[in-house]
Order: structure tokens, then sequence, then C-alpha cells
């Protein structure tokens, strides 16, 4: 199944977003996490007030020891963890991707139109309301560790009855994040997908969403409706908290138990994929030191389903993974540049792997 043109109508692979979303990207230093309230390196819904003070609060807090080429000590960039990987799927690695979801009439809503354009993401299943769009900070610290703080309250989104047939239709996947306050439109989404014959792919999201939210995520699970799952190292131990082994061998084996294939990726130590009898450890690729993990898991995804789509083994699909999860880290943001497309097209063919044709 190769990519298709862009003049095709229905795109292959279609992602779920709900509430278009906008990041600000941020690298600070540790005081400011110490003052936000949460986790270091998880992500927890806030209200507009909370993001406009952790916003102003980042010009006093912003790390200049990097060469970011940016005046500003915010990178607002299209954002979202779907989106990322749909964008990736599309601009990179030359597989026809469509976005379900909503954006507001305002900047941010443009802003991630026009971005989604520009990266030859199919438009016609996002639906323009009144309204304002979803905004997410991203801070990211000396390590590279990235904290979410998206604030989804006030956005407009697409709700499960605004769904049809219609958004499926000819399209062969569909790829979701997990999130209680969007459970009823993913629900909704992957009965009507499932009657179009599509796959779907889920994403555990955060560790915070498995750990409050474990039941309705299980009978997900259950539901024998999920054929790929990613789960992060944090999220696979969450997944499995209170079991004997609670490890990501373990993860990957529980999460195979529901979905054709199962992957937990481990930042710098690769990741582990299970399907069917078979299980693989792969390494990650690239620098060791990460300059920012926003959107490495996101981008490892559009990796794997490029991988599956094209038919390769799953050690193929997990490498191609780590190649595209190795780009993304390279520079700040969700979002690969050029620069690293070329840097991720090179690893994947020291490696011997069937290489985009993204000229479509």
């Amino acid at each position: 199944m190769g990519a298709e043109p862009l003049s095709n109508q229905f795109p292959l692979v279609l992602g779920l977003q709900p509430s278009a979303l906008v990041d600000h990207v941020a690298r600070v230093d540790w005081s400011l996490l110490d003052q936000i309230h949460g986790q270091h390196g998880g992500s927890i819904p806030v209200a507009l007030g909370e993001l406009e003070y952790i916003l102003r609060e980042v010009k006093t807090h912003v790390l200049t020891c990097f060469d970011d080429d940016s005046s500003s000590p915010v990178k607002t960039m299209a954002g979202g963890s779907v989106a990322n990987t749909i964008r990736g799927l599309s601009s990179g690695f030359g597989i026809s991707g469509g976005i379900i979801g909503a954006y507001g009439d305002d900047e941010q809503g443009h802003l991630f139109l026009h971005n989604m354009k520009l990266n030859r993401v199919h438009i016609s299943t996002l639906r323009k309301k009144k309204g304002h769009s979803a905004q997410c900070v991203c801070l990211v610290d000396a390590l590279g560790n990235r904290t979410l703080r998206p604030c989804l309250s006030n956005a407009v989104k697409v709700e499960a009855e605004e769904l049809s047939k219609d958004d499926f239709k000819g399209s062969k996947w569909l790829v979701i994040r997990y999130a209680i306050l969007d459970l009823e439109v993913i629900q909704a989404a992957i009965l009507l997908a499932k009657q179009e014959g599509l796959l779907v792919s889920l994403d555990l999201a955060s560790f915070e969403m498995v750990r409050d939210f474990k039941q309705p995520l299980l009978k997900l699970l259950e539901s024998g409706n999920i054929d790929l799952c990613f789960a992060n190292e944090d999220e696979a131990t969450e997944l499995l908290r209170g079991e004997q082994n609670a490890d990501p061998v373990s993860a990957a084996e529980f999460l195979a138990k529901y979905c054709q294939y199962a992957v937990v990726t481990l930042g710098p130590n690769g990741c582990i994929a299970k399907r069917g009898k078979e299980i693989v450890s792969v390494p990650a690729i690239g620098e060791a030191k990460a300059s920012d993990a926003t959107g490495a898991g996101d981008l490892f995804a559009s990796g794997f389903l490029y991988g599956v789509i094209k038919g390769l083994s799953l050690e193929e699909c997990c490498k191609v993974g780590a190649c595209s999860g190795g780009s993304v880290v390279r520079s700040l943001g969700g979002e690969v540049t050029l620069e690293n497309w070329q840097w991720m097209y090179t690893q994947m063919q020291i490696k011997g792997l069937l290489t985009p044709d993204t000229s479509k």
C-alpha cells in the first residue's frame, strides 16, 4: 500500500483531534517547573488564566544557553499529539493524512489551519467554529524533558453527534489519543471507523490519564477495536501498577493480548514491540541527549505507521519509528524541520530501510 497522490479525495490515515491546538514551546529552568502545579514531565489540563500566567512567567525563566534561531523565548506552532503524527506522515513520509476536528475563528485556529495546509494534510474534515482554539504550554528543561499544560476547557471541539460515516470513507487507518474529556467522540469515531473497515491506532497520552482513568481505557482495549497501541515507559508502568511485573516487556505483552501491534517506547533506550508471538527490542537512533523530547512519541508513531502501511517487518517498523522519533528531538517543538527530515532519510538509508517517496 503506497502513498496516494494528494489529489485523491480520501487520506490514507485520518487523525481524530477534536480540538485544533497551538503549542507554545519554551526552554525554562527548574524553578518555573517547581512553581506550577503537578509533576514534572506530565500533562495536566489548566484554565486559561493559568496558561496566561505560565506564559508571562516563562519570560523570566527562559534558558538562553541554546542556539535556537528565534528572537522570542516562546516558539508558537500548530500542535497536538495526533496533528504531529499526521503532519509527520504527510510531510515526511509521503503518506496522505487528514484531520478530523474543529478550530476556532481566532489567530490560533488560523495558524493551525495554515500549518496543516502547508504540510499537505487534508482539511476537508476540519470544522470551523465560533470561539477559541485550544492551546498548550510545552515547558522544556535543560535535559530536554517536556512538561505539558494544555488549556482545552473553553476551546471549540468536534462533538460525537457531528461525526458521520462520510468522514471515514475511503481511509485505511484512524489515529486517536486517549483523553477522558474526548471519550464520547473517541468511541463514536471508533465505531464509525470500524463500520468503514478502518484499522485503529491508540496512543495512551500521559501517565496521569492512564492513572486517573484506567477503567474506561481498559474497556476501550477490551472492545477489540484497537489494532495498534502506543505507550511510553511511564504510561506502560502506570497501566500495570499493582501487578507483580510492571515493566515495559510485561506492558507490551499485556497490550498485545488486545491489539495486533503493541509498542512501548523507552525514550533514549529505544522501544519494545510485540505482534502475535513475535517480540522485538530496538535501540534509539540519534544523539543520546535530546534537545527537546516534545513530539518524540508522536513522530515515532508516524514512522511506525509508515512501516506498517508499507508492509515492513515488526523490527523495521520500530527502526523507522526510531529514525523519525530521533529526528524531532533535534530541535525545539513537535514539528520536524527540513534539515532534520534529511537527517532521518540518511539514517534510514544507512540502516537499509525503505525510504519514503515524498514527491507525491
